[in-house]
């Protein structure tokens, strides 16, 4: 059976990206491997050994074109409120709060956040599906 353990988006400045991950969602590097035109970066922390892999392209110097595929990557905290004004007061500019319940059923409570690259990050608390 497979097990899923990084997912990998590019990024333009290694040092603005890891302080970004670090403050928005306590992830640390855990490994850091460097070669002759570009250099991969592994955050994680303690609640998962689910992996963030950053790629870094030397000599990269335009932001990266999203194009129209990017979804995007998700987290799951316990008090939604609290990482939201958490947020906030560290300015990562994090989008409403949002409550999805089509037909009047909670699937989920929401915001998202972008990082400094413009990729999207949702930001959801436990409960339901989301556990």
């Amino acid at each position: 059976m497979a097990k899923a353990i990084h997912s990998m988006i590019r990024v333009l400045d290694e040092a603005r990206s890891v302080r970004f991950y670090k403050t928005a969602f306590d992830l640390d590097v855990a490994d850091r491997l460097d070669f002759e035109s570009f250099t991969l970066v592994y955050l994680s922390n303690a609640n998962s050994g689910f992996e963030l892999e950053l790629t870094i392209n030397k000599g990269q110097s335009e932001p990266y074109d999203l194009g129209n595929g990017y979804g995007h990557f998700a987290v799951l905290v316990e008090d939604l409120a609290a990482e939201h004004a958490r947020f906030e007061a560290a300015g990562l500019a994090p989008r409403k709060m949002v409550e999805f319940a089509p037909d009047g059923e909670l699937v989920g409570k929401f915001f998202f956040v972008a990082d400094p690259d413009g990729y999207e990050i949702e930001v959801l608390e436990r409960g339901g599906r989301f556990k």
